[in-house]
C-alpha cells in the first residue's frame, strides 16, 4: 500500500492538469451584500472567474493550441493520460475580459455580451462563477434564506438565456480532491449540473479526450465520454419573452463523473434512468397559463423591457435552517412595488404560486410529464444541497440541440396541450445560426446580488 501511495504521487507529478503561466490571472472585483432581520445590510466583495470551457487551453510552456474549434490536437492529445499531461489552461487578463469574452464588471454590475470577436477567435457566451478569494468559490448556503438580484434582460430576444443559478460544485473546484487537478477554482475547474454535461473539456483534473466527438452544429463544442453531475437550481433562465425557475434535484450529492446509464443522456433513451432529474420541476409562468404576467410594455405585469428584481425564498417547515425545504417562493420588485408571483391557471389544478412537491405532483400529472422529480426525493432532497452549500453561477448561452424552444416557445414543437406552449416564440426561432448573426450585441445585466434572512434583501 505504501508502495502504491508513493507511486500514485509520483505520477501525479507528471499527470497532471496544468495551469498555464502565459497569461495571468486578472479576476475582476463584484461587491455583493449579505442581509439580516429589519434590512441590515453588509458590503462583501467577491470575484468573478471564468469557467475552464471557455479558457485557452494550450501545450505546457508554449503558446500552441492542445484545442481548436472543437477538436483537441491528437499530436498533444492522444489519450487522456497524454494530454492531461501536456496542457494547460490559462489565465485571464484585465484586457481579455471585455476584449476576448464581452464580460465587464462595475461595481455590483455584471454584464455579459453574447458575441464578441476578439482579437483571435470569435467568442460565444459565456458562463462565470462567484469566488470568495483567488482559490476558492463563494459558497451559499441557502435553506430559511432568500436570494435577490436586480437583471436586466431586456435584450434577449428569442433562443438567448440569460442565467443565473446554483451547483453543487466543490469549492476549490476540485484542486485538493484530484491530484492531477493544478488548477482548480482559480481557473474556474469543476462545473457540474443536472444535465450531467459531456461537453466539458476537463472533469476531474482530467482532459475529457476519451471518444471525443465534435458537434455537428457547434464549431466550439464537442461531447466525451464522461458527463460532470450534480445538483442544480435555477433561479432565473430567461430573455425578453419568458422566465423559469426550477428544481433539479440528483441521487448523488458532490459533483460526480458519469458514464452510460447514470448520465441519463437522451440519445440512448436513458433520460429518467440517470443519477438527475433533467426535467427538473419548473414554475414558469407563461407556461402555467399566465401569458400576461411576464412581457416587453407595461401591459405585463412584469415588464420585461425594464430592470426588475428577482426575490427567492427557500422556505423550510420549521422556519429554521435546519428544517426541510417545503416552498420555494418567488417575488419580483419593479417601479418600487412588491409583485407577487403569478398563479397556476387551469382548471382543475390549484393555484400554486410556487414550487412544492404538491404542485409538483399536480403540475406534472396534468401536463403529462415524468415526475423525476418526486423519484429524485423532491424538494427536501434539494434542500440538503442547499444547505451543504452551493457555487453561484451565471451565464449567457443559445441552445444547439432544442433551439430554446422549452424557454420561450412551444416545446415538444408537435405537441398539444396544457403545458406545450412556454413562450410566445414561433417554433422556427432559436437556431443558433440565426440567433448569433441577428442577436451579436445582446447582453444580460446581473447587479445588486444580495442574500440573507428572509424579507431582509428587498
Amino acid at each position: 500500500m505504501k508502495l502504491f501511495l508513493i507511486v500514485s504521487c509520483l505520477f501525479g507529478t507528471i499527470y497532471a492538469q496544468h495551469a498555464g503561466t502565459n497569461t495571468p490571472e486578472s479576476a475582476p472585483q463584484i461587491s455583493i451584500e449579505k442581509c439580516s432581520s429589519g434590512g441590515s445590510c453588509q458590503q462583501e466583495s467577491s470575484l468573478i472567474t471564468l469557467d475552464s470551457n471557455w479558457r485557452w487551453t494550450h501545450h505546457v510552456d508554449d503558446y500552441v493550441n492542445c484545442y481548436t474549434g472543437n477538436e483537441w490536437d491528437q499530436q498533444f492529445c492522444p489519450d487522456v493520460a497524454t494530454c492531461t499531461a501536456q496542457c494547460a489552461l490559462d489565465g485571464v487578463d484585465q484586457a481579455t475580459w471585455s476584449g476576448t469574452y464581452g464580460i465587464q464588471v462595475s461595481g455590483s454590475e455584471l454584464s455579459l455580451k453574447f458575441v464578441t470577436n476578439g482579437p483571435f477567435s470569435k467568442n460565444v457566451g459565456s458562463r462565470v462563477y462567484l469566488l470568495e478569494s483567488e482559490t476558492k468559490y463563494k459558497m451559499f448556503s441557502l435553506l430559511n434564506q432568500e436570494f435577490t438580484f436586480d437583471v436586466d434582460s431586456s435584450q434577449l430576444d428569442c433562443g438567448l438565456n440569460g442565467a443565473l443559478y446554483f451547483v453543487e460544485m466543490e469549492q476549490d473546484g476540485g484542486l485538493s480532491k484530484y491530484p492531477t487537478n493544478e488548477a482548480g477554482a482559480k481557473f474556474g475547474t469543476g462545473y457540474c449540473d443536472a444535465q450531467c454535461p459531456h461537453d466539458m473539456k476537463w472533469i476531474n483534473g482530467e482532459a475529457n479526450v476519451q471518444d471525443w466527438v465534435p458537434s455537428d452544429n457547434d464549431e466550439n463544442a464537442g461531447f466525451g465520454h464522461f458527463g460532470s453531475c450534480c445538483m442544480e437550481m435555477d433561479l432565473w433562465e430567461a430573455n425578453s419573452k419568458s422566465q423559469a425557475y426550477t428544481a433539479h434535484a440528483c441521487d448523488v450529492n458532490e459533483p460526480t463523473r458519469c458514464e452510460g446509464q447514470d448520465c441519463g443522456d437522451n440519445d440512448s433513451g436513458d433520460r429518467y434512468n440517470g443519477v438527475c432529474d433533467k426535467d427538473g420541476c419548473d414554475f414558469a409562468s407563461y407556461r402555467m397559463g399566465d401569458t400576461s404576467f411576464f412581457g416587453e410594455g407595461s401591459s405585463f405585469k412584469v415588464d420585461s423591457s425594464k430592470p426588475v428584481t428577482v426575490v427567492t425564498q427557500f422556505i423550510t417547515d420549521n422556519g429554521s435552517d435546519n428544517g426541510d425545504l417545503v416552498e420555494i417562493r418567488r417575488k419580483y420588485v419593479q417601479n418600487g412595488q412588491v409583485i407577487e408571483n403569478s398563479k397556476v391557471n387551469f382548471d382543475g389544478v390549484s393555484d400554486y404560486d410556487s414550487i412544492t412537491d404538491d404542485f409538483c405532483t399536480d403540475i406534472k400529472d396534468l401536463f403529462g410529464d415524468v415526475n423525476d422529480h418526486q423519484k429524485k426525493g423532491g424538494l427536501k432532497t434539494m434542500g440538503e444541497a442547499l444547505k451543504r452549500g452551493m457555487v453561484l453561477v451565471m451565464s449567457l448561452w443559445d441552445d444547439h440541440e432544442a433551439f430554446m424552444l422549452w424557454l420561450d416557445s412551444n416545446y415538444p414543437e408537435d405537441g398539444s396541450g396544457p403545458g406545450v406552449e412556454r413562450g410566445p416564440c414561433p417554433t422556427s426561432s432559436g437556431r443558433p445560426e440565426d440567433v448569433e448573426s441577428n442577436q451579436p450585441e445582446a447582453t444580460v445585466k446581473f447587479s445588486n446580488i444580495r442574500y440573507g434572512d428572509i424579507d431582509s434583501t428587498y
